[in-house]
């Protein structure tokens, strides 16, 4: 199996960094680097490959809330938790859930406190 552009693009920037440089640029964590370069990510790396593509390939997504964005914010945003008191929020909560970019459709953006 190739290795997809995103997975080179990872491999490239620790070759010419570190993995904690580039975690911290990415803002996920250096296991998550290391495991994921060294095949062991027990886990999917969707949300690692949209940081990757929107940090260091610039690829971006059409979002119906905020036009376009690049990929790394669509995940920074899903993981933003639910404020009634900002409606940008609230619009990104609902669409979000339906959303094709969505790391995780079928576990939707879940509401932090209230009902």
């Amino acid at each position: 199996m190739a290795e997809s552009d995103w997975f080179t693009a990872l491999h490239e920037a620790v070759a010419r960094s570190s993995q904690r440089a580039v975690a911290a640029r990415l803002g996920v964590s250096t296991t998550m680097i290391s495991q994921a370069l060294n095949g062991r990510y027990p886990s999917s790396l969707r949300t690692l490959e949209q940081r990757v593509r929107g940090t260091l390939l610039a690829a971006t997504v059409d979002c119906p809330v905020l036009g376009e964005i690049s990929t790394r914010r669509c995940a920074d945003e899903q993981r933003r938790p639910f404020a009634t008191s900002n409606p940008t929020r609230v619009r990104l909560f609902v669409t979000c859930r339906s959303c094709p970019h969505h790391t995780n459709p079928t576990n939707p953006p879940q509401s932090k406190g209230g009902r």
